[in-house]
């Protein structure tokens, strides 16, 4: 790999009363494509701002490869930064803004030629090469400033949400475009972002921020699945989330699973489970309490948040069949709101206690959906005790 090592050791930063970083400590893996993620005002771009040297930290070091480099300016570290405006030359063409930094260096004329050249291809932007950056598009321009931070052949690349500025379809197009990019050149890429549908496409770990400190840091799938804190569960895509009190936690073993917990939760928001008839009657009775499973013993008594995503819940017309199974939460409501997506609905389901839990239903085979569900039906919402997740502690 041809990046750098990035290590953050108890960085911290204050704009008068403000703490934008508040002790900030993790490593970035060479080569890795690393995001930081958090709403505005969070410290994500103060803290890529203190990486690129624009700033500097009150306390604290920062590591390229185990060399401290906070006390070198932009141009002597091993990093270069596209940013949200693109900051190109206007009255220049595409080849002399990427021709820029290399003419700074009194390169070789043929030598400067090869290299422009290289990197507009690899942007795929051969075709653009002598028009003035008003002559592109937004996705075009961002491409220019890429090629231009690249052909110093920085080891880390530095995005301050470079997407940010584009409409949605092309900030889609040009996120797969970045991905690729990172695969073909390897270095270290630090990518800036409050979207965190792109955060979860391109990367491979993710840094959570809010208030100035790091929440969470693990890969996509991590953050997604076994949020950390309440605001990682409620940042990141949709999610129901309620208080609930610990009854009961019990070691429990799924075949081919690791060992962990079953825990019976009282979540007051959610009500009373349905009462189901048929064969499920005689296994099932009537429980205020819920069943989710857990990595770590809860105490009894611990007052939790527990979270269930939208798409892990199943919605239906007719009672779950769950054959005596006790792994199995399920509520009976009425649809308030049903909203069709094209490659999804979402159903919002108004409890019979009032409550309202958003439930996603993804369209996959027209024939397989069952009876279209519309306004005001009453449905049954169900879910295993294995997709919901067990959070922070409430704070008191």
């Amino acid at each position: 790999m041809n990046g750098s090592t990035v290590s953050i050791e108890n960085v911290s930063k204050h704009f008068g009363d403000f703490h934008a970083l508040d002790n900030i400590n993790f490593t970035i893996k060479q080569g890795e494509f690393f995001s930081l993620l958090g709403p505005s005002g969070c410290g994500k771009t103060t803290l890529l701002r203190i990486i690129a040297g624009f700033e500097f930290p009150d306390e604290g070091a920062v590591l390229f490869d185990d060399k401290n480099v906070v006390q070198l300016p932009p141009n002597k570290r091993q990093s270069n930064t596209v940013f949200q405006n693109y900051a190109l030359f206007p009255h220049m063409t595409v080849y002399d803004n990427v021709a820029f930094p290399l003419k700074l260096k009194k390169m070789d004329k043929k030598a400067i030629d090869a290299k422009v050249r290289e990197y507009l291809h690899l942007v795929q932007l051969d075709e653009h090469i002598f028009k003035k950056p008003n002559q592109l598009s937004g996705g075009q321009r961002q491409r220019v400033s890429i090629a231009r931070a690249l052909i110093n052949e920085p080891k880390v690349l530095l995005l301050d949400e470079p997407l940010s500025a584009l409409d949605a379809k092309l900030r889609s197009s040009l996120l797969l475009d970045l991905d690729a990019l990172h695969d073909k050149i390897g270095i270290t890429f630090i990518f800036v972002t409050h979207d965190q549908s792109e955060a979860l496409a391109v990367s491979d770990r993710i840094a959570v921020m809010n208030k100035g400190h790091v929440l969470q840091i693990g890969t996509p799938f991590e953050i997604y699945e076994s949020p950390a804190t309440q605001f990682v569960a409620q940042f990141i895509g949709d999610t129901n989330l309620f208080e609930s009190t610990v009854v009961e936690c019990e070691p429990h073993q799924t075949p081919g699973k690791d060992p962990d917990f079953m825990v019976t939760l009282h979540t007051p928001a959610l009500g009373m489970q349905a009462q189901l008839t048929g064969e499920t009657a005689a296994t099932r009775e009537e429980d205020k309490n819920i069943l989710v499973t857990d990595y770590e013993h809860t105490d009894k008594g611990q007052k939790i948040a527990f979270t269930i995503r939208p798409e892990k819940i199943r919605i239906t017309t007719e009672e779950p069949k769950i054959n005596g199974r006790k792994d199995i939460n399920v509520f009976k409501g009425i649809v308030e709101e049903p909203v069709y997506t094209g490659f999804q609905s979402k159903f919002y389901v108004r409890l019979e206690n009032g409550t309202i839990v958003k439930v996603f239903k993804q369209h996959t085979n027209y024939l397989d959906d069952g009876p279209e569900i519309q306004w005001k039906d009453t449905v049954y919402i169900s879910w295993s005790a294995e997709d919901g997740y067990i959070v922070e502690d409430i704070q008191k």
